[in-house]
């Protein structure tokens, strides 16, 4: 059927969660009652990737952008752009509310961002194979079941310079071609979709919004080292990720993708999913293989490298699905395609969830080489509220905190890592003024006392002995020894933990020392903490010169410690000003919302 509109939906969990199903239910319903089922189709799509103006509509062939809808509506933008031709302008995207509506490819949001990984999502219907065909899904299929020698593939894959997406930065086609020369009969590809940084939700996104992307990757990586049987690793907080994988998978076998003799080919090749409970240190390969394995899971000792010993004792190859999503455009359109985009030693782009602070959150795609200035002051469109930048988290948990001397820095595997950070998955946190390092790193650490397995002593007594002596240095009992223990302990996790939890969990606490010594030494020596967060720290107080002894913020304080003073210290006033018991102050700030007089003062 010839329709002459089409209505995109995003249906990714971020607008899923803001009611974006039900609007996608009312346009269906408005549509049906004003009688233009024939005139419009409306698909549910994956995450568009503008979170933060979610949920969002997109009109064709009008390239009408609409953002911030609610379910009551789609009765209006039925009527006026289906019925009537003309769109809604309330609802559309406006950079500046004092100028007129932006055409979408004006949107600064988009202007510096290049997909490949997020190609189809927010512009095909996940759950319909067809249209993954359509925008060149599973077109390589052919050279790599029938034309192509495992050699030549991971050539290929060679040519895109294609590095794993997953933080090592380990160049693809070295760690299939090791795989396909380990000997085994019996080979394994596993997706690594457990995705566990805080923050981080690029990965959940992919497959939301475009599936078959993960399987025909991954059923190339197959063919590439001779293996006949794949396994997704994704994490059971996904509902939405697993529902529409398991629909694709089962498309993919019902259109002979998947199973026994793959379109005649002879290759066989099946995927199965197994979910995962959350466990962060199940991002790591091999304890990512003893989870799916059915035991506890925990790293081991490599070598052995599990391309040559993994799932089972047997070669086993692990991408995670960013990387796997760049496959089948690289067999489609060749390496030298992708080789194209990005650095010389950082080929292609990459994906980041960027959150905090900036004006505009989302999923972001970039090409590698672009500047963390104009991820977050072109692209996030600068800091909330006009306050003032103060660093940015790249790498989770694992990674550091880069301050404004690094935002012109080309982002790329090697230099994140000179600076003290890292690529990690692609998580991205803003930080302003308003934030505390000694806070964010207490934070970090406290994530992965929580998230350490416990096996080698580095890590297990390591994170416990820093998160300590932060939590000492918040409380305002810090000493300036502190420090050098701090960096010392992160030292030896660095230098003697099993796996890369450990290794990196310091990185937080010693890229915040090297770029904020001051902040640390106002907590140590200043008992002061400038932003507020390290509540023992914190002092209210009262300006008796602007204070009036109304007594309103007496009346919110859940500690009653607020009293009137001396009314003989000051004769001039009607009212005595109150003062604050300090010892018994909880350091809630109630007083501080109450007053209508800047009479308090936080410090």
């Amino acid at each position: 059927m010839a329709y002459n509109h089409f209505i995109l939906c995003c249906g990714g969990t971020a607008c899923e969660s803001n009611k974006g199903k039900e609007i996608y239910d009312e346009l269906i319903k408005e549509a049906a009652a004003q009688n233009v089922t024939k005139e419009v189709q409306i698909v549910q799509t994956g995450c568009f990737g503008f979170c933060e103006r979610g949920p969002i509509l997109k009109v064709l062939p009008e390239e009408s952008f609409y953002v911030d809808v609610r379910p009551e509506d789609a009765r209006e933008i039925i009527a006026e752009q289906i019925v009537k031709g003309r769109e809604v302008k309330r609802l559309l995207y406006k950079e500046d509310e004092a100028k007129k509506e932006t055409a979408i490819e004006d949107i600064k949001f988009y202007q510096k961002q290049f997909r490949v990984v997020l190609r189809n999502c927010g512009v095909i219907d996940p759950e319909n194979i067809d249209e993954y065909i359509a925008r060149e899904g599973y077109s390589g299929m052919e050279k790599v079941l029938f034309q192509w020698t495992q050699e030549q593939i991971i050539e290929e894959v060679k040519a895109s310079g294609l590095r794993g997406r997953g933080g090592a930065g380990f160049p693809t086609w070295l760690k299939w071609d090791l795989c396909r020369k380990a000997q085994g009969d019996i080979k394994y590809v596993i997706c690594n979709a457990d995705e566990g940084d805080p923050g981080a939700y690029m990965d959940r996104s992919t497959i939301e919004g475009d599936p078959h992307s993960i399987i025909e990757g991954m059923i190339t990586a197959g063919k590439a080292i001779g293996a006949n049987q794949g396994f997704v690793y994704i994490r059971a907080e996904y509902p939405l990720a697993i529902d529409r994988l398991k629909i694709a998978l089962d498309q993919a076998k019902k259109y002979g993708l998947l199973g026994k003799n793959i379109l005649g080919s002879g290759f066989d090749f099946d995927i199965e999913i197994r979910l995962g409970a959350g466990a962060f240190v199940c991002g790591e390969e091999t304890a990512l293989i003893k989870s799916v394995e059915g035991n506890r899971g925990m790293p081991v000792p490599k070598p052995p490298f599990p391309a040559n010993k993994g799932l089972w004792q047997r070669p086993t190859i692990i991408n995670n699905v960013e990387t796997l999503a760049n496959i089948p455009i690289i067999t489609a359109r060749g390496g030298a395609w992708l080789a194209k985009i990005g650095t010389e030693k950082s080929k292609g782009t990459k994906v980041f969830a960027l959150t905090g602070k900036v004006l505009n959150s989302g999923l972001v795609e970039v090409p590698m080489g672009t500047t963390l200035r104009e991820i977050v002051f072109e692209i996030g469109g600068g800091i909330k509220d006009g306050k003032k930048f103060k660093g940015v988290q790249t790498g989770g948990p694992s990674g550091g905190i880069l301050t404004e001397k690094s935002l012109d820095l080309p982002i790329d595997f090697e230099t994140l890592t000179a600076n003290g950070s890292m690529m990690g998955s692609g998580g991205m946190i803003v930080m302003d003024e308003d934030d505390c390092v000694v806070d964010v790193s207490r934070f970090y650490m406290d994530f992965c006392v929580d998230e350490s397995c416990g096996k080698c002593s580095p890590c297990r007594i390591g994170t416990t002995q820093i998160l300590k002596l932060l939590e000492k240095i918040a409380k305002g009992n810090g000493e300036e020894e502190d420090l050098d223990k701090l960096k010392s302990i992160g030292d030896a996790m660095t230098k003697a933990s099993l796996c890369m939890l450990g290794c990196t969990a310091a990185n937080p606490v010693m890229s915040t020392i090297k770029n904020f010594p001051e902040e640390y030494m106002e907590h140590i020596r200043d008992k002061k903490c400038r932003s507020g967060k390290c509540k023992s720290l914190v002092r209210f107080m009262i300006d008796p010169a602007k204070c009036i002894g109304c007594g309103a913020c007496a009346k919110k304080c859940p500690a009653n410690c607020i009293t009137p003073e001396d009314a003989a210290k000051y004769p001039d006033k009607k009212r005595p000003p109150v003062i604050i018991d300090q010892s018994a102050c909880l350091k809630c700030g109630e007083c501080l919302k109450t007053c209508k007089f800047s009479a308090i003062l936080k410090g």
